[in-house]
C-alpha cells in the first residue's frame, strides 16, 4: 500500500468518526455518560462528570424552573436546527430541566412532554401546577387551618415557601398552604424556606 493511500484512507476514517459523534449528539443518542471523546478535543471536557450537576451550570439536575413568556418551543435536539415536537403555552409554567447543553436545555411538564428548549425563555422562578381539582389552600400548615382559598386542577402558582408536608404559594395574590402532594413543581422531599 502507498503511503498517499494510506493517508487517504486514515482521513477518511477520522471524518467518518466525527461526523457519527456529531449525529449522534444531535439526535440525542448519546448523553454525558457516553465514552465517546469530545469533538472539539478540549482537554477540560475530558474530566469526569458529575450526572446530578448540569455540564454547563453546575447546577443540580433535575431541577425545577419556569417559563418565561407565554410561548416555548420544544426542539427535538439541542438547537435551532432541530424539529419543533412541543409547544409550552403557559406563562410561568412549571418545568424540570433534565439536561444541559451550551444555551439549550432539555425540559419536561408534568405529564413528561418536553423537549430541548433555549435557556434565554426559561426563569429561576420557582412556580408549582396544581394536580388535585379544588385544591385548598389554608392559612396556616395545618389540616385544622383555616380555607383561605381553592384552586382548581392546572391552576400555576408561585412557590414561596415548602416544609416536610406543606407550601406556601401565591395564586393571583392569594397566599395559602396546602399540601405538597397536590403540587407537581417540587420534589417530596425539597424544602425551600
Amino acid at each position: 500500500m502507498k503511503r498517499a493511500d494510506f493517508l487517504k484512507g486514515a482521513l477518511s476514517l477520522a471524518l467518518f468518526t466525527q461526523a457519527k459523534q456529531v449525529w449522534a449528539q444531535e439526535e440525542g443518542q448519546f448523553g454525558p455518560e457516553t465514552d465517546l471523546p469530545p469533538i472539539d478535543g478540549d482537554p477540560a471536557n475530558t474530566r469526569p462528570h458529575d450526572p446530578h450537576k448540569g455540564a454547563v451550570t453546575n447546577l443540580p439536575i433535575p431541577r425545577y424552573v419556569s417559563l418565561k413568556g407565554n410561548e416555548g418551543n420544544a426542539r427535538r435536539g439541542p438547537g435551532l436546527t432541530h424539529r419543533i415536537d412541543w409547544v409550552f403555552t403557559k406563562s410561568g409554567m412549571p418545568l424540570r430541566i433534565t439536561a444541559e447543553h451550551e444555551h439549550w436545555r432539555r425540559v419536561e411538564d408534568n405529564e413528561g412532554m418536553g423537549g430541548w428548549v433555549h435557556y434565554a425563555l426559561l426563569s429561576g422562578v420557582r412556580t408549582v401546577l396544581v394536580t388535585t381539582d379544588m385544591a385548598q389552600f389554608r392559612s396556616t400548615p395545618d389540616p385544622a387551618g383555616q380555607v383561605v382559598y381553592q384552586a382548581e386542577m392546572a391552576v400555576v402558582g408561585r412557590l414561596l415557601e415548602c416544609n416536610a408536608i406543606w407550601c406556601r404559594v401565591n395564586v393571583d395574590g392569594e397566599k395559602g398552604w396546602t399540601e405538597k402532594a397536590s403540587l407537581w413543581g417540587i420534589d417530596p422531599d425539597e424544602i425551600l424556606g
